[in-house]
């Protein structure tokens, strides 16, 4: 039993990761008060990309790197209808799942099947002396080397958002944009600039599942997971370090889909786990007087202009 219990706490990191990564960024997006609901097409571009590259360079920080590169320009698309069109972020965000979703399909019609060479996948990296702590090493020092950056990314990403000028410009611009100009911050390229980190991160998330979770390309591989990364924005409460929690927490939910089949449950009824919890998540923060209550930001989803203060 005890095995059992750490097999699936050891398996939830690698699974959680790329829900660490979509959540990071959306939370930066989110905390400047842009809605981003085109994770998932964000997600699946980079993952083709990824793929792609990593294939044709054999190199498989080039495919992350042309990933983060696509996904970061996918965002700024979004950005520029939110920002300087004042368009519907809802509206946005779900054409550019579309468009994503799309466009993935067509560019990896030709990789279906296809293996990642060897020398294009990244394997796990055991920390001298750490890993070979009892118990504690092979849950925490054996890793890949993208599941260590996305651990470092938090204590990073909380410290600029909390302890720093820019991440006070950046609450307060997703509080009250027209107080945060007065106030001499330049709340336009503060939301280009969240927007773009949060496409980056989510171009990362989807190069981690077709390099190295499951190092080759299937069409909609993402399965959903750029809008469960939606209900773990607001289940972390938009917070860095409780994102931590959220993204491992429903990646061992994904794993225990596996390991419980053994035991007589249906596979269909673990499938829905992950969403069932989503779900739950979404319905929980959907009202007002709710979202204010669990800390969601003033001026999310509302696009801003001066002539408006």
């Amino acid at each position: 039993m005890l095995d059992f219990i750490l097999e699936t706490l050891r398996a939830a990191v690698p699974a959680g990761t790329p829900l660490l990564f979509g959540t990071l960024g959306e939370i930066y997006a989110e905390r400047s008060g842009i809605l981003n609901l085109g994770v998932e097409g964000m997600m699946l571009v980079g993952a083709v990309m990824g793929f792609s590259t990593a294939l044709y360079t054999g190199n498989p920080w080039a495919g992350i790197a042309a990933a983060a590169l696509m996904g970061g320009i996918l965002s700024l698309i979004h950005a520029f209808v939110c920002i300087n069109l004042r368009g519907n972020q809802v509206v946005s965000g779900l054409a550019l799942t579309m468009f994503g979703t799309g466009l993935s399909g067509l560019i990896g019609r030709r990789f279906i099947g296809v293996p990642l060479p060897a020398s294009a996948k990244l394997t796990e990296i055991q920390i001298p002396v750490l890993s070979d702590i009892p118990v504690l090493g092979p849950l925490l020092f054996r890793f890949d080397p993208l599941a260590y950056v996305a651990m470092l990314l938090v204590p990073i990403m909380w410290f600029i958002l909390y302890k720093t000028s820019l991440g006070i410009s950046i609450r307060s611009v997703g509080e009250d944009p027209a107080t945060a100009d007065a106030m001499g911050v330049n709340v336009f390229a503060i939301r280009y600039l969240c927007t773009f980190i949060g496409g980056v991160l989510a171009g990362v998330a989807g190069a981690y599942l077709s390099i190295v979770y499951t190092p080759s390309w299937i069409e909609g591989m993402t399965a959903g997971a750029g809008w469960i990364v939606i209900a773990l924005t607001i289940f972390s409460l938009w917070s860095p370090v409780r994102a931590v929690l959220g993204a491992y927490l429903f990646g061992g939910v994904k794993v225990l889909q596996y390991r419980l089949q053994p035991l007589g449950i249906s596979p269909n009824l673990l499938n829905t786990l992950p969403f069932i919890l989503t779900i739950l998540v979404l319905v929980f923060a959907s009202g007002e007087v709710m979202r204010r209550r669990i800390g969601a930001p003033s001026a999310l989803g509302l696009p801003y202009s001066r002539e408006e203060k």
